[in-house]
């Protein structure tokens, strides 16, 4: 079931979010969050960006959510998104229907475009995204290093 995401989810998507920082290379971020950080940034981010949750069996498998892309003011229209499954959730269309209502809500506010920053052997996540309609705009090659790669982030974008 899609819904906002509530401050008494922390505990849920922390869980969901740590495995991929310390298993994967699809975050980028090294260190694990306490329950309080991810507090902190559902807070923030929740308060004026949208913010969505998919529930299954009373518990969070999935979030997503849309946050600045730049700070400057001149961006100010075109926000970042982000995307998160359990594992044991995945490829069950979770993730497409939680991206669905975060473009649909962008769009209402009246955001203008949207930029997917994916990991670049994330073949899942990139064709996800550009099943909504996103289109890989860049590539940075070896940008990143994680668990002994060196890796490339690719940029999709989906004009609103």
């Amino acid at each position: 079931m899609l819904r906002k995401v509530k401050f008494t989810d922390a505990s849920a998507i922390t869980d969901i979010y740590n495995r991929y920082i310390a298993e994967t290379t699809i975050s980028f971020e090294t260190e694990c969050l306490t329950e309080k950080d991810m507090m902190e940034r559902i807070c923030d981010i929740s308060e004026k960006y949208p913010y969505f949750v998919w529930e299954e069996n009373g518990k969070p498998v999935g979030y997503c959510y849309a946050h600045p892309w730049k700070e400057r003011a001149a961006y100010s229209r075109t926000l970042e998104t982000t995307i998160y499954i359990d594992n044991t959730w995945q490829r069950r269309g979770i993730g497409h229907r939680l991206m669905k209502a975060l473009i649909d809500e962008c769009r209402i506010k009246g955001y203008h475009a949207l930029i997917a920053c994916v990991t670049g052997d994330n073949e899942a996540s990139i064709k996800m995204h550009e099943s909504l309609g996103f289109s890989k705009v860049s590539c940075f090659k070896e940008v990143g290093y994680k668990h002994g790669q060196i890796l490339d982030v690719v940029d999709l974008e989906l004009l609103l």
